[in-house]
This record gives C-alpha cells, sequence and structure tokens, in this order.
C-alpha cells in the first residue's frame, strides 16, 4: 500500500497545491481591491463633502454608499450627486460651502491719469501747480 498514490491529499499532488493556493491568491486579490475601491471612495466623498460645506465628516458613516462606484479607469462616479442629495435632506450637517478655485484676478492696468476735462477747476489747478513744480 506504501506505492499507492492518494488522489484526496493534496501535498501529494503538486497540481492540485498550485490550484489551492492560486484560489486563495485570487480571493486575497479580491479582497485588496475591494479595500483600495473602498478607500478610494472614501477619501472622494471626504474631498466631496469639504467642497459641499459638511460641518462634521463623520457624517459620512450615515451615506448609502451603494450608488458611489468607482470606473474601471478609477473614476469614482455617483459622490458629487450623492452630496448634493444628502445636502438637500440633511441641511444640518452642512455649513457654508468651500471652493478650492482661486478667483481670478482682474486684468493689470496701468493706472489711468484723469483728463483736465473730467476735472473741476480746483483739481485742474492742484495738478496744474504739480506739473509746474516738478519741471522747475
Amino acid at each position: 500500500m506504501s506505492g499507492e498514490n492518494n488522489d484526496n491529499d493534496p501535498a501529494a499532488d503538486p497540481v492540485a497545491e498550485l490550484r489551492a493556493r492560486c484560489e486563495h491568491l485570487e480571493q486575497e486579490l479580491v479582497q485588496v481591491k475591494q479595500r483600495a475601491e473602498s478607500g478610494i471612495v472614501k477619501a472622494h466623498l471626504q474631498a466631496e463633502a469639504m467642497r459641499a460645506g459638511m460641518v462634521d465628516l463623520d457624517g459620512l458613516k450615515m451615506l448609502d454608499l451603494t450608488g458611489v462606484v468607482v470606473s474601471d479607469n478609477g473614476e469614482v462616479q455617483g459622490a458629487t450627486a450623492l452630496m448634493a442629495q444628502v445636502r438637500k435632506d440633511k441641511p444640518w450637517l452642512f455649513g457654508r460651502a468651500f471652493t478650492s478655485a482661486a478667483g481670478n484676478a482682474p486684468p493689470s492696468q496701468p493706472p489711468r491719469q484723469k483728463l483736465a476735462t473730467d476735472m473741476t477747476d480746483a483739481e485742474y489747478q492742484v495738478a496744474r501747480d504739480a506739473i509746474l513744480r516738478h519741471r522747475s
């Protein structure tokens, strides 16, 4: 009986051992992918919540995230719509909204001198006297 091959013993069959290891690694890969996507969704929701003005980010724990998914290219879809809905349904969770976009500065223009025709008589006299002082 010592020469008998036991088909039920995975250690005796290297192919079965490799299959079991492969299945185990595939399960771990699925779990790692789920954790990574969960982290991406959480980070994106925190950013959306801060933009929307959520006072306490613990409010995110109350959200139903079934509509928020990570696409194949890594984009989080549904987070903006979810935050808009939460802001509408639970306004007490929000203060004023923030934006990370800076406002555009007005275009620079050289200071425009006031024309003599736009001046009052007193302003004209002061400006004329200043010019004459600088010439001498």
